[in-house]
């Protein structure tokens, strides 16, 4: 298995591993940046980006990601196609193995590796991902002002989501498998006095039904009783959490107990020194383009800045 040595190393793309590749380029640290099994990350799945400042008459997010890896390698990331398999942080050099086939050490690394939205499994949701099917409320909710939606879920994000959506759509149906919530009392409270929340207690979806040319029309649920019913919606959104893509660091890196990596302070630190965490992976909060682009710039300054006083 061959090795290479790289002063930086930046696992996974995205707005957080490309805008870190941006800045650790400029600042001529050499970095080599792995994209993963998602080049671009989980916003290339993301039609129409109406939010991320600089493009006024909105961008796909495949062609956003294109921009900015267009824009790493104009001043001079190494990026590769693979996806890290293994990782040994006890000591530094770093050791990433990719693909069980190389093996890098890094003096510094970036975790850019994001988190996942967790889906019902359904193959109607498969189908209209991206066509009235979504799992970030504050990234697609414009698109359904006036309109009526469905958030499916019980916990926290569930009812923020649905409280974000109420003050854009005519009505947001919360679609709950069990007769409680699982949320925050506050939030309980919350959707429970808006007056265009309907909750729906004890039920499934079975089915999420459409057009090819319309996307998302309504909805099948199934009561625990059995019984069926139909919503006309023509959004659907699923709020049942994230699943961050740390596994592979978490002997080493803290997390807090969802698997999100733990930075210090108002840095992109981790406990690990010379290891630095970006984007999604340590955001359980605000999931955005541009804040995960925002820590991608700090991870880079980051690992500047320790490179030059561990030289």
């Amino acid at each position: 298995m061959s090795t290479e040595r790289v002063k930086c190393l930046i696992i996974g793309s995205g707005p957080a591993g490309y805008t870190a590749a941006i800045y650790a380029s400029r600042a001529n640290i050499s970095p080599v940046l792995y994209e993963g099994i998602q080049p671009g990350g989980q916003i290339t799945t993301t039609t129409e980006i109406d939010n991320f400042p600089g493009y006024p008459k909105g961008v796909t997010g495949q062609e956003m990601m294109d921009d900015l890896k267009e824009q790493s390698i104009r001043f001079g990331t190494d990026v590769r196609s693979g996806n890290a398999t293994k990782a040994d942080l006890s000591e530094r050099p770093f050791r990433i193995t990719i693909e069980d086939e190389k093996v890098i050490e890094a003096e510094t690394l970036i975790i850019a590796t994001g988190a996942t939205a967790r889906y019902l499994g359904l193959e109607s949701e498969e189908r209209y991902k991206g066509q009235g099917v979504s799992a970030c409320a504050t990234c697609d909710g414009f698109f359904y002002r006036g309109k009526v939606v469905a958030v499916v879920g019980g916990g926290d994000t569930a009812c923020e989501e649905a409280s974000y959506l109420a003050g854009l759509c005519s009505k947001v149906y919360m679609i709950v498998r069990r007769d409680v919530l699982r949320a925050s009392k506050i939030m309980q409270e919350r959707v429970m006095n808006t007056p265009n929340i309907e909750i729906l207690w004890n039920h499934n979806t079975k089915e999420i039904t459409g057009t090819p040319t319309g996307g998302v029309d309504g909805a099948i649920l199934v009561h625990k009783n059995g019984s069926e019913k139909k919503i006309d919606i023509h959004g659907y959104f699923v709020a049942i959490g994230h699943h961050p893509n740390s596994d592979l660091f978490s002997k080493w890196v803290k997390t807090n107990e969802e698997g999100y990596i733990l930075t210090e302070g108002k840095s992109s630190r981790t406990n690990v020194p010379g290891v630095f965490a970006a984007g999604d992976i340590q955001d359980p909060h605000y999931r955005q383009a541009i804040t995960a682009a925002g820590s991608g710039c700090m991870a880079a300054i980051d690992a500047e800045r320790f490179l030059s006083e561990n030289k």
